[in-house]
């Protein structure tokens, strides 16, 4: 016999649960980007081989921010054994030129770093301790510098070490990032002037070799400093280099 009260019970109980499912859905998109569900639009079969190495060999420019002349990269684990046939070598060259993930010229990054006069090396090694898709890259050209990071999925990266000192840089805030003489005083003063530009500090991480001796200062911002601001930090006694960095395109 047909029960129409026990139907429609049935029935307000699946559209309350349909509603929930849509809520927490809501809930679940505003905190959660295109980019983090389906990956970067890219050049490249791998967005941890492809878009990753893309998106380390940018932020190592804009951290080197100098004229490219010689650079060698040191790919380990995966990215040593696999990164190849996925373009990793083209990812990271491109990257360095100045190339976004979905830039046509990543295909051609060896070609063009030719014509631009770059040279370039790959090594390749495995190494336990680092991350399966990790990166050296340095720099030569006079003014020497070696960047580390790791494509730890989905096209994002971390930025771990500038010159063997530990640092935590995602392309994901604006970034000031300092090399410095350790001495007291020094974080109060950068930070005063974060102040005086009315910006606020998300996270803030420091590394030294030893007291008095050579450090480094990355503090991940909501929003870029002013160049005013940083030619006043550029300007403090014992800096030895300023980056302000911008965002990683997605």
């Amino acid at each position: 016999m047909y029960d129409l009260q026990e139907d429609l019970c049935c029935f307000w109980r699946c559209y309350y649960i349909v509603i929930i499912i849509f809520k927490y859905m809501e809930i679940f998109m505003k905190n959660t980007s295109i980019f983090d569900i389906v990956g970067p639009i890219m050049i490249g079969p791998s967005s941890s081989h492809t878009a990753g190495a893309v998106r380390l060999g940018l932020m190592a420019r804009k951290i080197y921010n100098s004229e490219l002349k010689k650079v060698v990269f040191t790919l380990y684990n995966s990215f040593a054994k696999t990164g190849k046939g996925h373009g990793t070598d083209k990812g990271l060259l491109g990257g360095i030129q100045g190339f976004e993930v979905d830039d046509t010229r990543i295909k051609e990054a060896h070609e063009y770093a030719q014509k631009a006069g770059i040279k370039y090396e790959f090594r390749y090694k495995d190494n336990p301790d680092r991350h399966p898709n990790a990166v050296d890259i340095e720099f030569l050209n006079g003014s020497e510098m070696s960047i580390s990071g790791n494509s730890i999925g989905g096209g994002e990266i971390k930025i771990t070490a500038i010159n063997g000192f530990n640092v935590d840089l995602d392309g994901t805030l604006p970034t000031l990032l300092m090399v410095y003489k350790d001495k007291p005083g020094m974080i109060s003063k950068v930070t005063g002037f974060i102040q005086e530009a009315q910006i606020n500090i998300a996270t803030l991480n420091c590394d030294r070799e030893a007291k008095g001796e050579t450090a480094t200062m990355t503090i991940c911002l909501d929003s870029v400093l002013p160049e005013d601001i940083v030619d006043k930090i550029k300007n403090l006694p014992d800096v030895y280099l300023v980056r302000n960095i911008d965002v990683l395109r997605k």
